[in-house]
Order: structure tokens, then sequence, then C-alpha cells
């Protein structure tokens, strides 16, 4: 049965299927062209600035508020780190359980205009609402279809409309809530290959219009829709070519409307157009190479024009400058 990367009590990542290897030559053939300056390719480079640690277990999603504090979902620690904006860790704030405030494996984050910050709480079937410092407001729970229990793994906010959109990963769908009342106003998707469908949606970002851009990981591609669901377009396929995905995990837009997307399993973050249209891959300057991340997950961009990346496996949060575009 295909399934998600995911955390459970004995393990932290789902076994791939077997046949996912399948192209396993091609792909290393690729990398190995990858780390090496990569002519043809254009690079959209980023300077590192600082990494982020602070004991991480698997982290998976990070958010920045509009003060400068920095959010990062720390899974198997069932915990939200907090470090300040030149990354110093100041708190943090959970711990595991099912109580008000507390966590079971909870993977993506937003903080609204307010400063509140939403996480989904995976384990615990809902999305939990806190002030800036921590402290607990609400809860949405998130109702089961069919049976089967939701799997919220990503929150985002629309200030604008004040609703939230929540994907509930293993019943393929996202639900739109009003956060004046927290109730469920409308769903997106069905499971599926076609438009407004998914397999295993994960990680979600807006962008100014508050369009959604949705990873849908098992189709391997981010799909974007409008405010009201309806489908707007594609980004990327499966492949290991540029412009392609094998296991596309977080989303993140920039001020000049780019679109970058990583892929854990290629271990690169690739850049696209406001149409969607392949643009570039992060790059490193120092070595004129495509930039090489341990299995990046959850991406954020601030009014500063910095990258930041979850790297799961390495336990870190990374954060760059967006440099120039070069060849």
């Amino acid at each position: 049965m295909l399934r998600k990367q995911r955390f459970k009590k004995s393990s932290t990542i789902k076994i791939i299927p077997a046949y996912h290897f399948l192209p396993l030559l091609f792909f290393v053939a690729v990398t190995l062209i990858m780390v090496k300056p990569a002519w043809g390719i254009r690079r959209t480079n980023v300077k590192h600035l600082f990494d982020m640690t602070a004991n991480l277990n698997a982290a998976s999603d990070v958010c920045v508020s509009k003060d400068g504090r920095i959010y990062v979902v720390d899974g198997l620690n069932h915990k939200i780190r907090v470090f300040n904006h030149q990354g110093n860790y100041i708190s943090s704030f959970g711990t595991k359980g099912s109580g008000n405030g507390e966590f079971r494996f909870p993977l993506g984050i937003d903080v609204d205009d307010s400063g509140q910050v939403y996480i989904a709480d995976s384990g615990n079937h809902r999305v939990q609402i806190f002030n800036p410092g921590g402290s607990y407001i609400a809860e949405i729970k998130i109702p089961s279809k069919a049976g089967k229990p939701s799997d919220p793994t990503d929150v985002v906010v629309d200030d604008t409309r004040n609703r939230c959109y929540i994907v509930d990963n293993d019943n393929h769908r996202i639900l739109v809530y009003d956060l004046a009342t927290l109730t469920l106003i409308d769903t997106y998707g069905t499971p599926g290959t076609d438009k407004r469908a998914f397999r295993y949606p994960f990680l979600i970002t807006l962008n100014k219009a508050k369009y959604l851009y949705i990873v849908d990981v098992i189709n391997t591609r981010v799909q974007v829709l409008n405010p009201d669901g309806l489908f707007v377009a594609f980004i990327g396929g499966w492949g290991v070519e540029k412009g392609e995905f094998f296991r596309p995990k977080g989303v993140a837009i920039d001020k000049e409307s780019r679109v970058f997307v990583s892929d854990s399993y290629m271990g690169i973050i690739q850049v696209f157009d406001s149409n969607g249209e392949f643009h570039a891959v992060v790059g490193d300057p120092e070595k004129g190479a495509v930039k090489k991340f341990v299995t990046p997950t959850g991406l954020f961009i601030d009014n500063h024009n910095r990258l930041y990346v979850v790297e799961m496996l390495a336990n870190k949060v990374s954060v760059y400058h967006i440099e120039d575009d070069v060849e």
C-alpha cells in the first residue's frame, strides 16, 4: 500500500515501496551531475546565514512571525521550539499528550498577522491555536471521514477572509474553517490523480492573492487552487529531471511570486516562476553547483528574503539569504 513519510511511535519514517527504487540508477547519475558545477542549469544562489538545532528530533516545518520569532515544529519531541531573528534559542512549549497545549507528533505550522500560532497536531486529529508566547487558546477538532480518522499535517491562515485551510493527509482533502466560529465551512478535494484530487497532500502555503499551493506527495506535484477551491494549475510531475519531483514535501513563495519546492529524497530545492514553469534550482555560490540538503521538508521565506529550510534527518533548520540567479 502506498503511504507517505510520517511519524509513528516505533519509527520516524515510513518504508517506501520497493518499486519506487526502480529508477535508482538514473537518480544516482543525475545526482552525480548535480553536485558538480551545473552548467546549463540556472541556479538561484543562497548565502548561508546560520543553523538552528536545540536538540531537534525529526523537525518537519518552520514559520516566522511578523516580529521575527522563528517557530519550529519538533515532531518527535512533541514540542514547538522558538528562536529569535538571529537564530538564538528562546524557549519551547508543548509536551507529549492529548490535553490542551499537548501534542502527539505535530507536523505543520502557521502564524497569523496578530502573532497567533496554529499547529497541525497530527496524532490528536486537531489543530491547536496558541498566543505568541505559547499559551493555549483553542482547538479545531478535525472530523473523521467514513470512519477513517483525520490526519492534519498542515494549516495555513488567510487573515483577509478570516479562515484557515487544513490539510487532512490520510483522507486526501483540504478543510476550510471559519476562524470566528471555528466551524467547518467547506471541503476541497477527493482521492485520486485528477484536478482537485490528491494522494496524501502534506504541506501548504498561500500566495499574495491567497491561492492555495498544496504539496501533493504521491502525485509528485504541487497543486494550485483558488480561495474557493477551484483548480488553477499543477506544478511539476514525477521524475528526476529539472522541473520534476521524486518526493516533494515543502513549499514557500517569495516576494517575486517565485515558488520554492523541496524534494526530500533528491535533497534539492527547485524554483518555479509565477506561472508554474521551472525557473532554477537553489544553488551553492561557493561551489558553483546545485545546493544539496539533507531531507529538506518544510520551507519558509520571510520579508527579509531569507529562506528557512527544515532538514529533517539532519535535525536542524538552515537559514539562507536568497541571492541572484546565475547560469
